[in-house]
């Protein structure tokens, strides 16, 4: 059952997220430690993490910065005051005992963010986003009769991002989390590797009959790290509640896991409430002021954002639509071709339709990304002049381009070396064509009692003589003159 047949039926679905967002800090939330992904066990650990007596909480500034950027990125209010609050909760990766987090006083307050789903836009309230610290890691497999446990994530700086239940069906959650997956990375606050858990996500679903106004029992299923999961965990757990529902059961508040092996959800724990984790002000983490000065200082930091990309080079750079949303929603690729861009003369939808053809093909090939590629854009803003003032053409360049890539000249020397520069004089061009239809008397003879597809062969000739440098649209020209003959 997909989420539109289940849209269309008797039950409706409710969803809300909350995502976390690890923030792409050097030190942890609240002391100096390293906070780097992939140390060694217990490596980067501070008596802070590990809940030793008489350690004290300092706030990190470069956090609290990135969460304020966030906020205003989604039009959210952002407070003057914001509070800290101890989660208490016993688990073997918390040796605090509580987590440091936010509940009544959060950096980041009511916000929204727009979504583009099967009906058209809509728009996703954000009830909060708060700053808190990771838990440590529990191990279960290393060893058969023990649980390891690795403390470096704990203390890491997470931003979790609270939705509004307002998103009806699993295409919509996706559009959503794709959404604000967008603007952490375009902000520089997350570096988004969703497999290193920088990036995931706790899905609240329920179901309730279409025309009720009473939420339905929800329950969350914790940890999707992937776009394609969420979709498969949330589909399955609104299926798996309608099925309660109609054969008279009643569906259990709870906390679940999703396994992807086996495309389903499984209990993990009875779901807690707030109140069952005790939050009060921390006592060692004083309430933080937020001037002004340091919101507007933010502002200068918010970037252009993949949507208002797309409309500016649709508008102002004549590129199709398509190849402008590929572009723009890749952060290194639209970095190239910005700078690609100015520094070149060629005509913007050139530059775009290169990347996205030669460019990208001999990308994927190396298996390399934009970012990791030896030419750089003053160097391909070279080739494009080229092809853009008819010194080489598009088919040429692509032979260049590689040579480039391996050689590491410019694509004039390139041009130059391996004598690649198109052939232009029309006397060169008329001499040679001239032979061409001399030498093909039976296809000359063919093309003119009708057969227009000859015409092709001709061009193929010519082309194969010159090696590719023939300038096309001389050569059309000129043939089509001698044919006429």
């Amino acid at each position: 059952m997909t989420s539109s047949m289940m849209k269309s039926e008797k039950w409706e679905m409710v969803i809300g997220l909350e995502i976390h967002v690890r923030l792409d800090c050097e030190s942890k939330l609240f002391s100096g430690m390293k906070s780097s992904y992939g140390a060694s066990p217990n490596s980067q650990v501070s008596f802070l993490d590990a809940g030793l007596p008489g350690t004290l909480p300092v706030i990190n500034q470069k956090a609290l910065e990135y969460a304020i950027r966030f906020g205003l990125s989604v039009d959210a209010e952002i407070p003057e005051i914001t509070v800290f609050a101890r989660k208490n909760y016993f688990y073997p990766d918390l040796p605090k005992g509580y987590q440091i987090s936010q509940m009544d006083d959060p950096v980041v307050g009511k916000g929204q963010i727009e979504i583009e789903t099967e009906a058209g836009k809509k728009i996703i309230e954000i009830t909060r986003a708060h700053l808190e610290e990771d838990a440590g890691k529990s191990i279960h497999d290393k060893y058969d009769r023990h649980t390891a446990i690795d403390l470096n994530r704990a203390g890491t700086p997470l931003v979790e991002v609270v939705s509004e239940p307002q998103m009806s069906n699993a295409k919509e959650a996706v559009a959503y989390m794709r959404e604000i997956y967008t603007r952490v990375t375009h902000l520089g606050i997350c570096d988004g590797n969703l497999q290193e858990g920088s990036f995931r996500c706790d899905a609240n679903v329920s179901v309730r009959p279409w025309g009720q106004v009473e939420l339905g029992t929800r329950a969350e299923v914790k940890n999707l790290n992937s776009f394609r999961f969420i979709e498969k965990a949330i589909n399955f757990e609104a299926k798996r509640q309608i099925k309660i529902l109609e054969s008279g059961g009643v569906v259990t508040q709870e906390t679940r896991l999703y396994d992807a092996d086996k495309d389903q959800t499984r209990s993990m724990r009875s779901k807690e409430n707030a109140n069952d984790y005790r939050y009060f002000p921390d006592p060692d983490q004083l309430p933080i002021s937020i001037s002004r000065a340091m919101v507007e200082a933010q502002k200068a930091h918010l970037p252009e954002f993949p949507a208002e990309k797309i409309k500016r080079y649709i508008e102002q750079l004549g590129i199709k639509a398509d190849d402008a949303e590929i572009i723009a929603n890749d952060i290194q690729m639209a970095k190239f071709f910005e700078q690609s861009d100015h520094q070149s003369t060629a005509a913007a939808d050139l530059n775009a339709k290169f990347l996205l053809g030669e460019f990208s093909a001999l990308l994927n090939v190396q298996n390399i990304s934009i970012a990791a590629c030896p030419i750089n854009a003053l160097s391909y803003a070279g080739l494009l002049d080229a092809v853009a003032d008819g010194t080489v053409s598009r088919k040429v360049a692509k032979q260049v381009l590689e040579d480039m890539w391996g050689s590491g000249q410019s694509a004039a020397e390139v041009i130059e070396s391996k004598g690649l520069g198109q052939i232009s004089d029309s006397s060169a061009l008329t001499e040679l064509i001239a032979q061409v239809i001399i030498d093909n008397p039976s296809q000359v003879a063919d093309y003119q009692s009708g057969n227009e597809k000859m015409f092709n062969y001709f061009i193929g000739q010519i082309m194969k003589q010159t090696k590719g440098r023939a300038n096309p649209v001389q050569t059309k020209q000129i043939l089509e003159e001698k044919l006429k003959q």
